[in-house]
């Protein structure tokens, strides 16, 4: 399915903008419409994050842009509670925007691909804080291009560490 809305995405909204869509959440702005949170690379090598509306005009699909920033005016990405399964977190730009995401996961992929742009084109200090590190560097051993599948991947493990924990007897 996500694959499907990014290649629609792409057609009918960046590719227009002579834009490369890097990455891309849905987030939870509205009762009534969809909204994504898009990171894309223009032609001048500008890493943009925008904003858009998703919306049905009959059985066409609409996409509206509704906020747009440059990756070089924001300041941070605070993820809130790194040690709890929670989607929320702000980007803090000349503004704070409060945003929750569909899934802590996609809030993790999220920030992981503007970490990764920001290394890429502008390499400036911003900070990301209240997120697990393990899950937003590349240079860790759970790194991988499956994005989602490695945050999952690592539950996995620690919760069968527990259960093999639990399982052992202990002494008297």
């Amino acid at each position: 399915m996500s694959s499907l809305v990014k290649e629609d995405l792409e057609k009918k909204l960046f590719k227009p903008l002579s834009q490369n869509l890097y990455e891309f959440i849905e987030i939870e702005f509205s009762v009534q419409d969809r909204y994504y949170l898009c990171v894309s690379v223009t032609k001048k090598e500008e890493v943009k994050i925008i904003m858009v509306k998703h919306y049905r005009i009959g059985l066409d699909e609409k996409y509206e842009i509704t906020k747009k920033w440059s990756l070089n005016d924001l300041q941070m990405i605070d993820g809130k509670e790194a040690d709890t399964d929670n989607p929320f977190f702000d980007l803090h730009f000349k503004k704070v925007y409060r945003l929750e995401a569909y899934s802590c996961a996609s809030k993790y992929a999220f920030a992981r691909t503007v970490n990764k742009l920001n290394h890429a084109y502008l390499k400036k200090d911003l900070q990301i804080v209240n997120f697990d590190s393990t899950y937003i560097n590349d240079d860790s051993i759970w790194s991988s291009n499956n994005k989602d599948c490695l945050v999952l991947m690592r539950i996995c493990f620690y919760a069968f560490n527990l259960v093999c924990l639990s399982l052992c007897p202990l002494p008297l």
